[in-house]
């Protein structure tokens, strides 16, 4: 349950216990986000329709695997610093704050666009657990937000090519 935080366990960690009880909270969000955002983009995966269907279809899913695996990174880093892992589907849905999935994106134009918006949304909040886990000297974790940031940002970068032109310039 959001904000219900569970017993922190022994561990010849040198971080402190407050830096840990800290970070294994700031691992937990980032763990409901990511469990989120995977879920949203099989969604997308299996609900995308349209000419585009087949590639977008394929891409989605590689998006998918690419986030999952950070899944269970975050996970393990939560216990590795003697927390809890808030792990289930309920609890990610709970805690995460990615917005829900619009149930009438059909096309894949919505679906891109929805995705677009969760990618650029869990991105930044991978950036701020960055600077947090820095800010309380866990490089450990701050250097796990950075995979996660790096591999984020690729994929928005495939999302938001499929909306890219020459229609369309930065201004």
């Amino acid at each position: 349950m959001p904000g219900i935080s569970a017993p922190m366990f022994q561990t010849k960690s040198d971080l402190s216990h407050e830096v840990r009880q800290r970070m294994v909270e700031l691992l937990n969000r980032q763990l409901a986000e990511t469990f989120d955002l995977y879920s949203q983009t099989k969604h997308a995966h299996w609900n995308v329709k349209g000419s585009n269907f087949f590639q977008l279809h394929e891409l989605f899913d590689e998006l998918a695997e690419g986030v999952f695996k950070f899944i269970d990174l975050i996970a393990e880093r939560a216990t590795a610093l003697g927390g809890y892992a808030n792990g289930t589907i309920r609890m990610a849905a709970a805690d995460s704050g990615l917005p829900e999935y619009p149930r009438d994106a059909i096309d894949g134009r919505q679906h891109v666009e929805a995705l677009i918006e969760r990618y650029s949304k869990y991105a930044a909040s991978s950036r701020k657990a960055i600077d947090m886990a820095q800010d309380e000297d866990d490089m450990a974790t701050a250097d796990l937000f950075t995979d996660v940031a790096r591999e984020i940002d690729k994929s928005l970068w495939f999302l938001e090519a499929h909306l890219q032109g020459a229609a369309q310039k930065a201004g």
